[in-house]
């Protein structure tokens, strides 16, 4: 059985929209690590009366409330970066399964 071109050619789109989506998985992945780092330093931070930030290679005594802030304008960031990826994933899904259902009812009527 040969496939049309055109069928090949969705073919080849649906391998990529998959190669996309699992490389959005691992971004998704590396931000939620950031994002569970972030939390535990602002939970830590909350412990403690004197706090350090790590700039470079040494650790410099910083006030704790800019610290607080700064950690939670960063966990906001990343929260927004995975929403933001989260919203891009769905998008492709759609686009793969579309396509998808397409190639294969275009399969099964050259079947016929």
């Amino acid at each position: 059985m040969k496939l049309e071109k055109q069928t090949e050619e969705k073919i080849k789109r649906l391998q990529q929209y998959e190669q996309n989506m699992q490389t959005f998985a691992l971004q998704k992945q590396q931000f939620q690590s950031q994002l569970i780092e972030v939390d535990s330093a602002l939970a830590e931070l909350e412990k403690v009366d004197v706090a350090y930030k790590i700039v470079g290679n040494i650790m410099v005594k910083s006030d704790k409330q800019n610290l607080q802030g700064d950690l939670q304008q960063k966990k906001d960031m990343v929260s927004l970066r995975i929403r933001a990826m989260e919203k891009q994933e769905d998008a492709l899904r759609d686009k793969s399964k579309q396509l998808q259902k397409e190639v294969l009812g275009e399969i099964k009527n050259e079947e016929k």
